[in-house]
């Protein structure tokens, strides 16, 4: 009945994957800056568990896509040439203290806009345009020089961006899973960083795949990812003639329009955060939007675009990339929270007969 183009069906199915990732995300709250604040506050390890299950899950079966279905990994952003590890940890830095600042990282704030948080959307419009200014706009010509600095890129040379070895990444993570959970039986309950996980190798699939039999358009393989394609929103919706809608944007809309269907049938969380800390929302918005718009562009990607799907393909800088905004994130959380900054909305805990261990 319905003839697409290739570049059609490939939009069409990243608007079928962000839905379920946001509908998913929105059902159990996953979030990466959420479970090191979940940590601070109350040394739950809940939303860690499932972060941690949806790298093990995405590895395994990128791997087992890029195998099946022959997609170079290699030839993707993660592991472009004359890389900067000074620009990329500067980058995690950035994004790590923006997400903490802003009670969020990118995709969280999708999820909370769409279940219904309207200063998420401040969030999300300054990572848009910091975004945008970071690739194309002002400040481009001023971190230009930073990033391409013949120097920095010479001293990282030293220093391969090799592919890493699966089994060695893979025993660490399920060595910290076993840590986080504390039992095995807890594992079966990470389903949402199981199905997440599975979405990131779809979307390998799909872009590097599907994708690259499409002869209209021009479809780089890709993963998950959203500051990057949060900045190419309001791109095309500022210059909708020379840009166009893409699989990155489309996803990106259905994160927010699942999260959106899914509080209908889950309204245990409420609309916002309820914790009556005395915080200026809306600045702690701006400024920690606009750290991660400059620090997911200079890092190449954010929680997710790194932390789930550059680590899928084991790229070193990867890697580099995630630890930098953990490092940064969880310094940022505690020195928040010394200051009574670090609001505490819903608490997560194992549901199970172990009693929790809540240290507000």
């Amino acid at each position: 009945m319905f003839e697409f183009e290739i570049f059609e069906t490939v939009n069409i199915l990243g608007l079928l994957l962000g839905l379920a990732f946001g509908m998913v995300a929105q059902k159990k709250q996953f979030c990466f800056s959420g479970s090191i604040k979940d940590y601070i506050l109350t040394k739950s390890t809940k939303r860690a568990s499932s972060v941690i299950m949806a790298m093990i899950v995405a590895i395994i079966a990128t791997s087992i896509v890029s195998t099946q279905f022959e997609i170079d990994l290699t030839d993707t952003r993660y592991y472009k040439e004359n890389i900067n590890y000074f620009a990329i940890i500067f980058g995690g830095i950035l994004f790590g203290i923006g997400m903490m600042i802003a009670d969020g990282c990118s995709n969280r704030h999708l999820i909370k806009f769409g279940q219904g948080d309207s200063k998420s959307l401040i969030t999300i419009i300054f990572i848009a345009i910091f975004a945008f200014g970071t690739t194309k706009g002002l400040l481009s010509g001023i971190l230009n020089p930073f990033i391409n600095n013949p120097t920095l890129i010479e001293w990282s040379s030293y220093l391969e961006n090799t592919t890493m070895n699966m089994y060695i990444v893979l025993a660490v993570l399920v060595v910290l899973l076993l840590v986080f959970t504390r039992g095995l039986k807890r594992i079966f309950t990470l389903v949402d960083g199981f199905i997440i996980g599975l979405i990131v190798a779809a979307a390998w699939y799909i872009t590097g795949y599907i994708g690259s039999e499409s002869m209209e358009r021009i479809i780089e393989a890709n993963g998950v990812s959203f500051v990057y394609p949060t900045g190419k929103s309001l791109e095309l919706f500022m210059y909708y003639q020379v840009n166009e809608f893409s699989f990155e944007i489309s996803l990106l809309l259905g994160v927010m329009l699942g999260a959106f269907a899914m509080s209908f049938l889950n309204k245990q969380y409420s609309f916002g955060c309820t914790s009556n800390q005395n915080i200026n929302r809306v600045k702690y918005n701006m400024i920690g939007g606009a750290l991660m718009g400059i620090g997911g562009i200079l890092s190449i990607g954010c929680t997710v675009g790194q932390g789930l799907t550059g680590l899928s393909t084991l790229a070193f800088a990867s890697f580099v990339a995630i630890f930098s905004i953990f490092v940064s994130a969880y310094v940022t959380s505690i020195i928040l929270n010394k200051y009574d900054k670090l609001p505490m909305c819903f608490i997560f805990e194992w549901k199970d007969d172990t009693p929790p261990d809540y240290q507000i």
